[in-house]
């Protein structure tokens, strides 16, 4: 389609093109300019008299929608169009047909050369093609003017009343007004006549430009539901059907829906394949409504056919089960569609290619037949993960919780569960006196994955103004010891900018180049690592174990730091989005060589702050465990409607009085106990296709459970932070809170670099996602929050931190705000991120000064640059 006036802007006058982009802006601000004579631009739509429907759906089903106006792609869509020229374009168009004509004339017969000359061509002429249909690349950012056309408002009148009744208003009816009314000629007012002709009429009246269209619903009273009994010959079916009635959708006196009569044709469906009805079919449930027994009242009757006459629904067993566990990727996508016609290869080929000998049953383990050339894979772990067994019924539902399991082993690149009848005639009546059942045998076929994988990433972060390289390597290797384990090495090295630690009299926001290496290695076992059996109950949750090691090396200009850490996890699935993690061991062991300067700096903190910042750079264990459960139902370019809950929970140092004296002083170690909580909520609403809302929730506490040398201490690596790219991004990482403590240097002056680590934190979120064009998508955010001490340190005058600690009268006065706009740029694959934030209120700051934006861009509120590979939250 081309944009509007293609054929009446043929050329451009040299002085609107040369313009300033002042004057440019200003006349995209009129889009009537755009118009041909006779159109009117769509400006609103309105849903009125909706009481008891689904307005959004309503909304939706209207043909027409009007120009979005943030951002405003009609203005920018103008703005183009002011240097756009259609004549130009088709010139250059047939300049470029003619020149790569001639050329590919001289190049005769070379087949290479014209291959080349023929793409280069398919390439100009794209782009040209693409700009003459579609404007050029300022139009194609914006939107083009929703021309007002009554046909497609007629449209969604008949759409509306169809879909209302589906949603059981069968009374209901549907009108559209607009304001695309007349203004009387001269001679008619006249003659004071007053014309009242159709609205799309071109002659007599001059009609208004911007039209607003209202959709006026009168829904009337809904139908509601009197159910009847099923109506089902099927003996053997019908005592299903009334043993699982408690869980029907539909229910007496409730508003009469298509979409949920939908849902139980489905539930019913599924039922049944639960049963072992291999055969049934959806077509085989009717049902019927009848609205002539009574006003406002629909008979509903359920139908479930029998597939013929003199034939009743057959009962299905299996007989066998074979697990072909070295399946060719081609043999396991034929039997997932159900092509069973065998692919030998030509008699040459098999001739060319060394025979593998005969796939026999090589073993049985719990009534599954595994069938390999060369068996490499337990086959008891395997068998434990298979849910379907001989003798059982047909169930739907077991079928797909086996081939979850088996995908979710990462063994094999694709698994599918099939089944073979074997032949033998139905009976009338599954429930009759001779009923025959039928037999399966259940097929799996898998193609296993690569023995080995390995991922290499080069690339470079930029934080705190400065870029630094990395490399990440990293080894997968599955099925090292024949049990369907994974094991994984990694290591990373690289450069990263950071801002110090810790302000001196002297310093101005000072980064510093970072060198980081680090190691890791895990074991990922596809069952519970338990002294009894456990795992034949648990399956269905898809158990694993875990065994971690880490190690990461820090050389700073201030320090030097090293963090070992094993962990030891269970880790199982409730479903599909739904896990829990729970970790009966976990150490951590921190060294740290802090550099005498730096050293000094820390006791001043802790001397004048009570800081606990010097407790990071001492060497410390750290004994926990906890547990963590995490709820996802969103995509991974969180495109739905979806709900995200992590709750973790971590207990530390709870026996260390049975150690702690003679490890400190054998070893120098520290051992602190504490107590850990963090909640995570984030709602997901996807308000159009390319548009989305998202709000967040954080919080969490920490507090020690006993002194330590006549104090409360929390590890450092257990406190909580805010500021930064995933918090409030106006703030610098770590950097706000705590509470309305203002950080000062010895000096006086203020304190924008020390880290502020904190015991109860408090935050949130909300951001508007919409597209701007192709892959670059923009959002508008704010973020509130702050951390503060739970156990903050006294001395005779008070806390030694005002305002720090947290108070149930005065910690929302406390609360942080920012916004800011963001650009993300979307590859499907990879997602990044650039926000600018700037502080709206600092409760850190002195008084008179809290109100940020007043000091916007300046020292005490410059914009904030937050780079960053994927979604905030």
């Amino acid at each position: 389609m081309k944009p509007l006036l293609s054929t009446y802007s043929s050329k451009l006058r040299a002085g609107r093109r040369l313009g300033p982009l002042l004057l440019a802006l200003l006349v995209a601000c009129s889009p009537f300019k755009l118009l041909r004579p006779g159109q009117r631009l769509l400006s609103r739509v309105e849903i009125k008299g909706v009481e008891q429907a689904d307005k959004e759906r309503l909304k939706s089903l209207a043909q027409q929608k009007p120009n979005t106006r943030f951002p405003p792609k009609l203005a920018i869509y103008q703005l183009g169009y002011n240097f756009y020229d259609s004549v130009r374009i088709k010139n250059k168009l047939h300049e470029i047909q003619t020149t790569y004509a001639t050329r590919l004339k001289a190049a005769g017969t070379d087949s290479a050369e014209l291959g080349k000359l023929l793409a280069r061509r398919e390439r100009k002429v794209n782009r040209k093609q693409l700009a003459l249909d579609k404007g050029n690349a300022i139009m194609r950012l914006g939107e083009a003017p929703v021309v007002y056309d009554t046909a497609l408002t007629r449209r969604s009148v008949e759409q509306m009343t169809t879909f209302l009744h589906s949603q059981g208003f069968f009374r209901a009816k549907v009108t559209a007004t607009d304001t695309a009314r007349y203004r009387r000629g001269i001679l008619l007012r006249a003659l004071g006549g007053l014309h009242k002709g159709s609205s799309d009429s071109l002659d007599v009246s001059k009609r208004y430009r911007r039209v607003t269209v209202t959709y006026n619903i009168a829904e009337n009273r809904p139908f509601l539901y009197r159910l009847q009994p099923p109506s089902i010959p099927d003996s053997g079916v019908a005592a299903l059907v009334r043993q699982g009635q408690n869980a029907t959708l539909l229910h007496e006196n409730e508003r009469y829906n298509e979409d949920v009569i939908g849902q139980e044709r489905t539930r019913l469906e599924t039922l049944l394949k639960n049963a072992g009805y291999f055969d049934f079919r959806p077509q085989y449930i009717t049902l019927e409504a009848d609205t002539s027994y009574e006003k406002f009242t629909v008979r509903l009757r359920t139908f479930i056919a029998n597939p013929g006459p003199g034939q009743g629904h057959r009962v299905y067993r299996i007989r066998q089960v074979r697990f072909v566990t070295d399946a060719g990727v081609g043999r396991t996508l034929r039997s997932a569609t159900g092509d069973t016609l065998r692919r030998a290869g030509t008699v040459s080929a098999l001739r060319a290619r060394p025979s593998l000998g005969l796939r026999t049953d090589t073993t049985v383990t719990d009534s599954v037949r595994f069938a390999a050339y060369e068996q490499e894979f337990s086959t008891s772990l395997l068998a434990r993960k298979v849910l379907v067994r001989p003798g059982q019924k047909y169930s739907l539902l077991r079928t797909q919780q086996t081939q979850r399991l088996l995908s979710n082993l990462d063994m094999f690149r694709f698994s599918t569960v099939s089944y073979r009848k074997v032949a033998d005639p139905p009976a009338a009546d599954s429930a009759g006196l001779h009923p025959t059942t039928g037999e399966l045998n259940a097929i799996i076929n898998a193609a296993p994955a690569p023995k080995y994988a390995i991922n290499d990433e080069f690339g470079a972060t930029f934080v705190a103004n400065l870029a630094g390289p990395f490399l990440n390597l990293r080894l997968k290797t599955r099925n090292p010891f024949g049990g369907a384990e994974v094991l994984e090495f990694g290591i990373r090295a690289g450069l990263e900018g950071q801002l110090v630690r810790v302000a001196t009299e002297n310093q101005t926001q000072q980064s510093v180049l970072t060198k980081q290496f680090g190691a890791t290695a895990s074991l990922t076992l596809p069952q519970f690592l338990v002294p009894f059996r456990t795992n034949h109950f648990l399956t269905k949750y898809n158990p694993k174990t875990r065994f971690t090691l880490s190690e990461t090396y820090v050389d700073r200009p201030e320090y030097t730091r090293s963090n070992f850490e094993f962990a030891f996890d269970y880790i199982w699935q409730r479903s599909a989005f739904h896990q829990y993690v729970f970790s009966p061991v976990v150490l951590t062991l921190v060294n740290s060589d802090p550099s005498e300067a730096f050293q000094q700096r820390l006791d001043d903190l802790k001397l004048t702050e009570g800081s606990s910042l010097y407790r990071s750079f001492n060497k410390q264990l750290e004994p926990s465990f906890g547990f963590t459960s995490l709820y996802n139902s969103n995509d991974f370019n969180q495109t739905r409607n979806a709900q995200y809950l992590r709750l973790a929970v971590e207990f530390g140092g709870l026996t260390r009085s049975l150690y702690r004296r003679p490890l400190f002083d054998e070893t120098g170690l520290n051992v602190y106990d504490f107590a850990r909580i963090s909640v995570d909520y984030r709602r997901y609403y996807r308000l159009s296709p390319q548009t989305n809302f998202v709000w967040r929730l954080n919080g969490g506490a920490v507090h020690a459970l006993s002194k330590t040398d006549d104090e409360f201490v929390v590890p450092y690596d257990k406190s909580f932070f805010a500021g930064g790219s995933t918090s409030l991004r106006a703030w610098q990482p770590r950097r706000l809170g705590p509470g309305g403590y203002t950080p000062r240097l010895s000096n006086g002056s203020r304190d924008y670099l020390t880290e502020q680590p904190g015991e109860l934190l408090l935050e949130g979120s909300a951001e508007y996602r919409f597209p701007i064009y192709g892959f670059i998508k923009g959002a508008i955010f704010t973020d509130f929050g702050n951390v503060w001490g739970l156990q903050e340190r006294k001395d005779e005058n008070g806390y030694k931190r005002e305002n720090a600690q947290f108070q149930l009268n005065s910690f929302y006065r406390q609360l942080a705000l920012d916004t800011g706009i963001g650009i993300r740029f979307d590859f499907t694959f990879l997602i990044l991120r650039l926000d600018l934030a700037t502080k709206i209120y600092d409760p850190t700051a002195p008084a008179g000064e809290t109100w940020a934006l007043r000091n916007f861009n300046k020292s005490a509120n410059p914009i904030a640059f937050n780079l960053g590979i994927g979604y905030p939250f």
